[in-house]
């Protein structure tokens, strides 16, 4: 009799570990930039949840969302995100905040930019065979560099030499270029934590920024439990309710580095 009520005790135990926690999928941005690594402490205290992440471009998360490896999404890409939940995989598509992206190149070949918009960087950067990195893992930054790729040269240029596909995440990638002296593409967020990572006196510089083109949104998706029985559709919302919250869009506002904000909460203006 004591063992099989010490195995419901533990089974009990088991339950109530699985209810305390929420994981995660989302991209590196959330990550790197160390937003998440604030946020748990607090969502902790208010909740009692553990919030459980894993880092990788959008593409990434949504599978993982897809294959039922993860209860909430927090990404950055509209196009595929409306996908997903259009092809029943995720609930509704939540707004949280936004910031924008940006091209930087190294200080060396900063000039050559100067007065030219997004479209022209690009072009300029294909005239020259100028070393360009991409990410190229599917992430809502990839999606969005080789969108303007298309746009811009009709095609993104995968075969030409300059043109380099990192496949990893977006401070290795801006490390990377930063080695070779060449121009990458990302978030201002995680440029904002590379340029706290190298105090302030970075190799790569801001060449383009403000194209109303750029502007970078994030949103939460909660897996929909109609697709996978087992995702904590309950914990998925809660956390959906505060991220969202005047609580936490103050969060995210107050959330800085070297004093510069790295997202613009707009859960209550933005209309997906």
């Amino acid at each position: 009799m004591k063992k099989i009520v010490l195995s419901v005790l533990a089974a009990s135990a088991l339950v109530m570990a699985a209810d305390t926690d929420l994981v995660m999928a989302t991209t590196t941005s959330t990550a790197d930039t160390g937003l998440l690594d604030a946020i748990y402490p607090a969502y902790k205290a208010d909740t009692g949840v553990d919030l459980k992440w894993t880092a990788v471009g959008t593409g990434a998360a949504l599978k993982l969302g897809e294959n039922c490896d993860a209860d909430i999404l927090f990404v950055h890409s509209p196009k595929v995100e409306k996908e997903f939940v259009e092809k029943g995989f995720g609930v509704e598509r939540k707004a949280v905040m936004y910031n924008d992206f940006v091209l930087i190149a190294d200080k060396s070949i900063a000039p050559k930019f100067k007065g030219k918009d997004i479209k022209g960087s690009f072009e300029l950067i294909k005239a020259e065979g100028i070393k360009f990195f991409s990410r190229g893992d599917k992430s809502g930054t990839d999606n969005k560099e080789k969108g303007i790729w298309k746009k811009v040269a009709g095609e993104v240029p995968e075969k030409d030499a300059w043109y380099a596909q990192t496949g990893q995440g977006m401070i290795a990638t801006i490390n990377i270029a930063a080695e070779q002296k060449g121009v990458t593409f990302t978030d201002r967020g995680t440029y904002i934590k590379y340029e706290a990572n190298m105090k302030n006196d970075p190799s790569l510089v801001i060449v383009n920024e403000g194209d109303e083109d750029l502007k970078n949104l994030y949103s939460v998706i909660a897996v929909n439990p109609k697709h996978c029985a087992k995702t904590d559709i309950e914990n998925a919302n809660k956390f959906i309710g505060w991220i969202t919250s005047e609580k936490g869009q103050k969060f995210i506002s107050d959330f800085k580095l070297m004093n510069k904000p790295l997202f613009t909460p707009d859960a209550a203006t933005r209309k997906n």
